[in-house]
């Protein structure tokens, strides 16, 4: 399902992230930005461990915060590592959402026109799936009102439950 906001439009697909053909994919991190399991680990995999060498050298950060990357052998250019936790692994509300809008700025700032977000906070961080598609919707398409590069936002939903959270999210944004 694609909803278009302004110039820009959103999207929502399953898939993997690390096969995203956006300019820029978001790694859901930790604010050390150390890569190890779920996305980041799977990012780490395929394209490579150049990719934590460079984020871990820009950390750590506060979380809420977001760094950019090379994307080494991925499709994508850059990865930018949006800190949704702390060492605590855990994340809340606030948390998604300054990430998220964090993310968006950092795109937009290197005149990236498209970017894939994961579900952040929603694994390791145990976050309702619900709660963060409702919250990443709404930041996207706030942001996409006003943007000046950014022109698509997918969000890539690894299995059918996040998938269906983040297109319900969206048709909710739609109506």
């Amino acid at each position: 399902m694609n909803l278009r906001i302004g110039n820009g439009e959103i999207e929502v697909v399953k898939g993997d992230i690390t096969e995203a053909t956006t300019e820029a994919i978001v790694n859901a991190a930790n604010n050390h930005l150390w890569m190890g399991a779920g996305v980041a680990g799977a990012i780490k995999r395929k394209g490579g461990s150049e990719i934590e060498r460079e984020a871990v050298s820009k950390g750590p950060i506060k979380v809420g915060e977001a760094v950019i990357t090379g994307a080494g052998k991925l499709k994508a250019k850059y990865v930018i590592h949006a800190a949704g936790m702390g060492q605590d692994l855990r994340t809340d509300a606030h948390k998604v959402k300054e990430t998220t809008r964090n993310s968006l700025k950092l795109a937009e700032s290197h005149e990236i026109s498209s970017v894939a977000f994961p579900a952040i906070g929603t694994g390791v961080g145990g976050f309702p799936l619900e709660r963060c598609a409702e919250i990443m919707i709404g930041e996207a398409a706030s942001f996409l009102e006003k943007s000046k590069h950014l022109r698509k936002v997918v969000f890539v939903l690894f299995d059918e439950p996040a998938a269906d959270a983040f297109q319900l999210a969206l048709k909710a944004r739609a109506e």
